[in-house]
């Protein structure tokens, strides 16, 4: 069988519009553990717009372009990039009431369709193969960028790998890397330094799990094809939240339900029902089966899911309806100390977070 996943980094400016939303609920949570968040980015050139609503019963007051510049140069916006994020003109329509969040946070207050997904074991983080190798390449070529071989470069850049999937193990096939370049970056030098990383990342990989059969030498990878890429970020592209949800749930092959999570309070149900979901697949995978999906479907105003089904491959112990309860689901989700890196991806992919 033969299977694709992608992943972007946190500079491409759809990633950078989630991170963003993320830094503003996590910042909305400063000013009142139980906030309501339901924001909006979008950016294009040198402009960046917010939208949305915020309430809190201590009024935010954190200046929002701020956050906008603060997560810009996290991520490598800085004045040795294309990008300087000091250099925003930000536009806001966020309305940021003082109030009693409760009556949205403390209530499912819209319909979802919630689908959590588990399968495999821990050494992929229960998610499907393809989707694993690409958050660890994401990974592994962020870390590189902020302080390894690849510092300076990016940080806009996109993965793809296409691997085959048998009885006898995975076999990587193809890894397509396109990642912004300093100008004066040659592009075969910048090739041969992500191979590198990507060669390292990938052995560690076969260093844990026998299952990744084929040696990286066997691998096909293309590095910047359309050429050199130092116009990235939003000079190269428009950017929005909730634009990789395929990368923020399982990949391709998972169906991914309802709304995007970026830039809404941990309690949204969109949000709180898609992580608890991911909770109790994880469960019945560790619990016997080999796969699981979860499909939750929520009403407004009404407590319980009018609806949970499970399909799994192989018997495993289905955790107890109180489980999606609003009162069980806003414990789970309150585990959560890294709401503002959320955005960059890792919502099923980092084991540290209480849900996977």
């Amino acid at each position: 069988m033969i299977r694709y996943a992608e992943a972007v980094l946190e500079g491409h400016p759809d990633k950078f519009c989630d991170l963003v939303a993320d830094r503003i609920v996590e910042e909305a949570y400063a000013f009142d553990p139980e906030a309501y968040a339901q924001v909006e980015v979008s950016v294009w050139s040198d402009r960046v717009w917010l939208s949305g609503g915020v309430v809190t019963r201590d009024l935010f007051v954190t200046d929002l372009r701020d956050l906008v510049v603060e997560v810009g140069h996290r991520i490598g916006y800085t004045v040795e990039n294309h990008i300087d994020a000091a250099h925003y003109k930000v536009k806001s329509r966020i309305c940021l009431e003082e109030g009693d969040p409760c009556r949205w946070t403390h209530a499912v207050n819209d319909q979802a369709i919630c689908i959590g997904w588990a399968g495999y074991d821990e050494k992929v983080h229960f998610l499907p193969p393809e989707h694993f190798l690409a958050h660890r390449f994401r990974e592994r070529l962020t870390d590189s960028i902020r302080s390894g071989a690849l510092r300076g470069e990016g940080p806009d850049g996109k993965l793809l790998v296409r691997l085959r999937e048998d009885a006898g193990g995975w076999v990587l096939e193809h890894v397509l890397c396109t990642l912004q370049q300093r100008e004066k970056t040659g592009t075969l030098d910048l090739a041969g330094r992500i191979g590198d990383v990507l060669s390292d990342a990938y052995g560690d990989c076969r260093a844990l799990d026998a299952r990744w059969t084929h040696p990286w030498g066997d691998v096909e990878l293309m590095v910047n094809p359309n050429g050199p890429f130092v116009e990235g970020g939003s000079d190269g592209d428009n950017g929005q939240t909730g634009r990789k949800l395929v990368m923020d749930y399982y990949g391709p092959r998972v169906p991914i339900g309802g709304g995007a999570l970026s830039g809404k309070d941990l309690r949204h149900i969109d949000r709180a029902g898609a992580y608890t979901a991911r909770r109790a697949a994880v469960d019945v995978v560790q619990s016997g089966a080999s796969t699981c999906q979860v499909t939750a479907v929520f009403a407004p105003n009404i407590d319980s899911p009018i609806d949970v089904r499970y399909e799994m491959n192989g018997r495993g112990m289905r955790p107890e309806p109180e489980t999606f309860g609003q009162e069980r689901m806003g414990k789970l989700v309150s585990g959560c100390r890294s709401v503002g890196e959320l955005g960059a991806g890792g919502h099923f992919y980092d084991l540290e977070l209480p849900w996977n």
